[in-house]
């Protein structure tokens, strides 16, 4: 009866090419989707080319950074509101309007895309108020705001806001 038995089992199967060729598919497989899951993500989030040049940007730093403190020093802030039917940046000294701004400029842009930045001049609405004139398309925008006293640069201020109803 033993040799009957021994007869009906079948030989043990070993570890086989295909089952090898499964172990690389499953392996690169999971490598490949990784990297277009991630891929697909950083298209999506990438928020744009911060400098240019950053052997430049770092020459011009300390620059900047002293201009940043001066303005903070100045009591001087800005703040923009972004409704779904206009653009306001207003501008305080110490709580009360700003009066000696005769002009703000901004250039307005896309966090990724360049074929939308705009140069504008905004429009004097009141002592310290300035409006947009244009409506601008909805989606993530970052304004780079300098306020003027005839040539003399007063304030400075870079925004990123959501045209189309949040604020900022």
């Amino acid at each position: 009866m033993t040799s009957i038995a021994a007869k009906r089992r079948s030989p043990a199967r070993g570890f086989t090419g295909w089952h090898m060729v499964a172990v690389m598919g499953l392996f690169f497989g999971t490598i490949i989707s990784v990297n277009l899951v991630m891929a697909w993500n950083a298209s999506r989030s990438w928020s744009g080319l911060v400098v240019e040049n950053t052997y430049i940007a770092s020459q011009q730093f300390n620059g900047k950074l002293a201009e940043s403190r001066a303005f903070e020093a100045s009591g001087i802030k800005g703040r923009l509101t972004a409704a779904s039917d206009e653009i306001r940046y207003v501008l305080t000294r110490n709580g009360g309007p700003e009066r000696r701004i005769d002009k703000v400029v901004a250039v307005l842009k896309r966090p990724v895309e360049e074929h939308e930045d705009l140069f504008v001049e905004l429009d004097r609405r009141g002592e310290g108020s300035f409006v947009l004139a244009e409506k601008l398309k909805p989606g993530q925008w970052i304004a780079a705001i300098t306020a003027m006293a005839g040539d003399a640069v007063v304030y400075r201020q870079s925004v990123r806001f959501i045209a189309g109803g949040e604020e900022q």
